[in-house]
């Protein structure tokens, strides 16, 4: 199993944003992860579909768009024409989830589910074969730079079992210190967001791959 790495825009200097992308795209990571946060379904509003269509042309790595919204229904069209690559959803947001993740797919793009610690697996059951990534959030989703909830690796273990071809992606508190445990557990997309950004991301990514790797050492 391949991991791959998604670093968050979420913890660069939204002053700069244009020059961490451009850093992001010389670096060694897979995806570029766009968390969206609308001011309701969590509290801190960070930016829609128009930053995306400024960042587009700054790189061709995939855009990982995770919707933190209420109704992100709404958000799904002007997302994909930004170029988004995945739009994730949040079970806890969809009236009609399988309507939701319908349309994404719909929009000849690939189509994720997200859920929250509080959030039994459950609840992702009948989506899946509709995505093909799953979200599991590690920290309550919100404010980057929060502790990793290591009892969320239980969820990880779970999801895989139930979805043994997805993408499963861990967002919260990823690190060089949890990236293995989150892959022992099932995972093999990790975003990271606090870590990232916190020096120079090419080296900070080539650390967070080696700390991921471990994993896989004899």
């Amino acid at each position: 199993m391949s991991v791959l790495l998604a670093p968050s825009i979420l913890s660069a200097d939204f002053g700069r944003m244009a020059e961490a992308v451009q850093a992001l795209d010389e670096a060694d990571c897979d995806w570029i992860h766009l968390d969206v946060m609308d001011g309701s379904f969590v509290p801190p509003i960070t930016f829609g579909a128009q930053m995306a269509a400024s960042l587009r042309g700054l790189t061709q790595k995939p855009f990982d768009c995770h919707l933190m919204v209420d109704h992100p229904e709404t958000q799904v069209r002007p997302f994909v024409e930004a170029g988004a690559n995945r739009i994730t959803v949040h079970v806890e947001a969809c009236k009609h989830l399988h309507r939701v993740l319908q349309s994404i797919r719909a929009e000849g793009i690939a189509a994720g589910v997200a859920i929250n610690p509080a959030t039994p697996v459950e609840m992702v059951r009948d989506a899946l074969p509709l995505v093909d990534l799953v979200l599991v959030m590690t920290v309550n989703p919100g404010w980057g730079g929060q502790p990793f909830l290591h009892e969320c690796l239980t969820k990880v273990r779970e999801v895989r079992a139930m979805a043994p071809s997805a993408y499963i992606e861990v967002d919260g508190g990823i690190d060089d210190t949890t990236a293995a445990a989150a892959v022992a557990s099932g995972a093999n997309v990790l975003v990271a967001g606090s870590f990232t950004f916190r020096g120079n991301p090419k080296e900070r990514l080539a650390t967070l791959r080696s700390a991921a790797c471990e994993r896989f050492e004899s």
